[in-house]
């Protein structure tokens, strides 16, 4: 047992966080199997399943290892009786805030992430929260679950497994004002926005948000619950279960987040809190602009002004960061410059578009394409994963993409990921409705001899592990994640062979591969194969989860000096300002 004093003296001190207790290097509890915790289990070098500390901080918290050392001192213990000692440690959740926003891209997931991290820095097991997310970007948990992928992100920085209850409702928009609802990771049903604010939200929807701020105020000892658009919707707010509703049932505080890069920043704190019902805009503690470009001693006199009007604290400006972060909104979607073009389809549905973050990290030129002479000078063309794979192949055939694809076949390298896969096919059939409640099928592209059959289940897999790629022949590390409907059956070599595994299809010699994994390029070995046989060109990146770690740590860094943090630390234990 190593007490801080000699710790520091360790070439590695801190490992973890400035002033970290060392007294126990080797945690007692191992393997602990528990995720809250930061741990988790990795496939080592050798292939073996271990469980890795590497992320839990909470053992090194001087209180937590004080009263351990205490405990232990009474006599030994079995392993049950070390690991019910260890539940009993780990109190339930001392810290919850709500970062709400003034509108749409204010920042709230961006500040959600950084306190995440923050938090996670001094010691706190924290789980990132949102009650409700619309969004086509989703992520798979490890036991097969989907929420968004932007509380997957916050997991992250928070250094634990994402789970079900960080996100129990999940809206998928499937197109004519309806959206699929994905409730604790799995689809309950196809609705339009009137059945769903009528009829799912007060009741069933409410009752899944308490449930999972529920368990996790008890898994954890900080949540960072992250609102979702305004919470002063006045027409929505008789049924928002996304924002002040949720921040009541978890008995949470809030900090509102304006972005004044966008102009109006003021206004708009002034006209959200004004809007509040009294009951609700007591529980605002603090007040975060953000994205400010310039010296924000200029805004002094405004900010006295604000707090003033409101009698509510402003608790920081925040710069504006480019940190390169995954975006969460098709939205937000931007194309790079650089050394090769790669062109994505920018398909009215678009879903997990940040497949192709790891490549723009290569210094690749992506171009988000909306018409096929946009197409020209590409040497890849990537057909991205939808929500509806009928609707937009359809979409594609009318933009006249089906005819200049078959001019670039065999020329440059077509790829498809999930849905984008499936239209390179000759068939797609959906006999059941799986994707808007209407059956349909269509003739697609056929670059691939292949058919897809939706059927009713949902596919939701993680995959890690090392398998043979048909694009140039090598080995490589395969990390990625499953999320869609419909399987299809194909002639060709598989992209991907593994021992006892298979997946997508390729047509090397026509230069047309596919896949269903979201998440491929992320891999380093096989971005690396990718840009070796489609663009002629190196890969130099490195590890791109390295390089999240890097800018998730820079983001949380930049809003830690930018805000008060002791005031922050009030708000979030003691629900004060």
């Amino acid at each position: 047992m190593l007490r801080e004093r000699e710790g520091k003296r360790c070439r590695y001190y801190p490992c973890h966080f400035e002033g970290q207790d060392c007294r126990f290097c080797f945690c007692p509890f191992y393997p602990c199997g528990d995720t809250s915790t930061g741990g988790r289990w990795i496939i080592s070098s050798k292939g073996k399943r271990v469980w890795s500390c590497k992320n839990c901080h909470w053992i090194h918290r001087p209180e937590v290892a004080e009263r351990l050392e205490r405990e232990l001192e009474k006599g030994e213990r079995s392993e049950e009786e070390m690991q019910e000692l260890r539940r009993r440690l780990m109190k339930s959740a001392s810290g919850v805030v709500m970062v709400l926003g003034t509108s749409s891209f204010a920042g709230k997931s961006f500040i959600a992430m950084a306190l995440c991290r923050i938090f996670s820095d001094m010691g706190y097991r924290v789980a990132p929260f949102k009650a409700q997310n619309t969004s086509l970007n989703s992520y798979v948990t490890l036991d097969g679950r989907e929420i968004a992928r932007a509380q997957a992100l916050q997991a992250f920085a928070a250094r634990v497994e994402p789970e079900v209850d960080m996100n129990p409702v999940l809206l998928k928009p499937c197109g004519e004002r309806r959206s699929q609802l994905v409730l604790f990771g799995k689809v309950a049903g196809v609705v339009d926005a009137a059945e769903y604010y009528e009829s799912f939200t007060m009741g069933e929807g409410l009752r899944a948000v308490r449930e999972a701020i529920e368990r996790l105020k008890q898994r954890y000892e900080v949540v960072v619950m992250e609102g979702a658009g305004s919470p002063a919707e006045i027409n929505l707010m008789h049924a928002d279960i996304a924002n002040l509703r949720a921040a009541e049932l978890a008995d949470a505080p809030a900090v509102l987040v304006a972005d004044i890069e966008r102009g109006g920043a003021f206004a708009s704190i002034y006209g959200t809190l004004l809007l509040l019902p009294e009951s609700w805009r007591r529980r605002v503690k603090g007040i975060i602009i953000n994205k400010f470009r310039g010296d924000a001693e200029l805004l002094r006199d405004a900010i006295s002004r604000i707090e003033e009007l409101t009698s509510v604290p402003v608790l920081g400006v925040v710069p504006y960061v480019d940190a390169e972060l995954p975006e969460e909104d098709s939205m937000g979607l931007r194309g790079s410059r650089g050394r090769a073009k790669v062109c994505v389809i920018r398909l009215p549905r678009i879903s997990n578009f940040t497949d192709f973050d790891a490549l723009r990290q290569e210094g690749v030129e992506v171009s988000f394409v909306s018409s096929p002479e946009e197409l020209e000078g590409c040497r890849a063309v990537i057909i991205p994963g939808t929500k509806n794979t009928l609707a937009d192949l359809q979409w594609m055939r009318e933009r006249g993409f089906d005819v200049a694809l078959r001019r670039l076949h065999g020329r440059v390298c077509i790829f498809g990921i999930c849905g984008g896969f499936q239209m390179l096919g000759e068939r797609v059939v959906d006999a059941v409705g799986a994707e808007d409640g209407s059956p349909g099928e269509a003739e697609g592209l056929g670059m691939l001899r292949m058919e897809t059959q939706f059927e009713g289940e949902k596919v939701l897999r993680r995959v890690e592990l090392d398998a043979r790629e048909a694009l140039t022949g090598r080995r490589v590390r395969v990390q990625g994640y499953e999320v869609h409907m419909g399987r299809s059956v194909h002639e060709h070599e598989p992209l991907l062979v593994a021992e006892d595994w298979q997946e997508g299809a390729c047509d090397a010699s026509r230069r047309v591969a596919g896949t269903y994994l979201h998440g491929i390029f992320d891999a380093p070995g096989f971005r690396e194969a990718f840009m070796e046989f489609a663009l002629g060109v190196r890969a130099e990146g490195g590890d791109f989860n390295e390089r999240l770690e890097r800018a998730v740590s820079r983001v949380a860094e930049v809003v830690r000096q930018s805000i008060d943090m002791r005031r922050m630390c009030s708000i979030v234990f003691g629900g004060g300002g």
